[in-house]
């Protein structure tokens, strides 16, 4: 039995304080973003292509008047990157844009997002740079942890192992294959110890931790770590990636990734996650 006051588990209610927070976060997000030179996308909360991209699995589906298949939006960058490269094309020439909507998982996840999509771009230091400044603007400083997607495959590939070890973070198994090198890249977390294992590491990898050095270069923020082994489990960013952690929480991420042949990269920020930090 559902009583009349209920809402379904993992759908979200916004009310007296908690509403305003959510209106002035998203005030203070899209204010910054315009200054920053993107405009503002509000994409169909129908979509007929996501479930092309995304685990099935994740997808709360169902059909139309044609018999195709409909899903809830899960996720608003492929649908950005979609709409503006597909169906806006060459009308449109701006290629920052930012989103403030939400999201929604199977069985019944609600989830708001304030994002940003920059489109033919691949410098990561710009969605680092524009994501911080929300983030401070609304007197937050989680930790920022940056890491390189590439670096776990490219090791998983060199040595023949599962990358479910690195999905998992499972560091203690890691730590028992007693490679020195290895052991050095699970426990770096600054830029500057990058240089202690280069020599000790194929070319390929130089490269990779090469990249993770040269962003931390161009970004102000702090606190900031690296981790070079951790793996994230996302659909569509396939190199340098980042995200923001308060305690258990994540107030974000963003990274690098490519979509029918363009790279760009992107961030999006948890409006829910940031309500509860405030609230604290």
């Amino acid at each position: 039995m559902v009583y009349e006051h209920e809402i379904p588990s993992l759908t979200r209610l916004y009310f007296g304080k908690s509403a305003l927070q959510k209106r002035q976060i998203e005030a203070t997000a899209s204010d910054l973003l315009y200054r920053k030179g993107y405009e503002e996308i509000v994409t169909p909360m129908l979509s007929y292509h996501q479930h092309e991209a995304l685990d099935e699995k994740e997808v709360i589906r169902f059909s139309d008047s044609q018999n195709h298949i409909i899903t809830l939006r899960a996720d608003s960058t492929i649908d950005v990157v979609r709409i503006i490269t597909r169906r806006l094309g060459r009308s449109v020439a701006q290629n920052r844009w930012f989103y403030i909507q939400p999201v929604f998982r199977y069985p019944s996840q609600e989830q708001y997002q304030i994002g940003a999509e920059c489109i033919n771009e691949n410098d990561l230091s710009i969605s680092i740079n524009d994501s911080a400044q929300i983030l401070e603007a609304l007197h937050l400083k989680p930790l920022l942890q940056i890491s390189n997607i590439n670096i776990p495959r490219l090791i998983a590939q060199k040595l023949g192992l599962d990358l479910e070890l690195f999905k998992s973070a499972n560091l203690e198994e890691i730590l028992k294959l007693d490679i020195p090198w290895l052991s050095k890249l699970a426990y770096i977390q600054d830029a500057e110890s990058i240089d202690e294992v280069m020599d000790e590491v194929d070319e390929a990898l130089q490269q990779e931790l090469g990249k993770i050095k040269l962003l931390v270069s161009k970004i102000s923020y702090m606190p900031v770590v690296i981790a070079p082994l951790y793996y994230a489990k996302m659909h569509y960013y396939d190199n340098l990636f980042f995200r923001y952690i308060e305690g258990n929480a994540t107030l974000g991420m963003g990274g690098n990734y490519r979509y029918k042949e363009r790279d760009s990269i992107g961030f999006a920020l948890y409006t829910d996650n940031l309500i509860e930090e405030l609230g604290e």
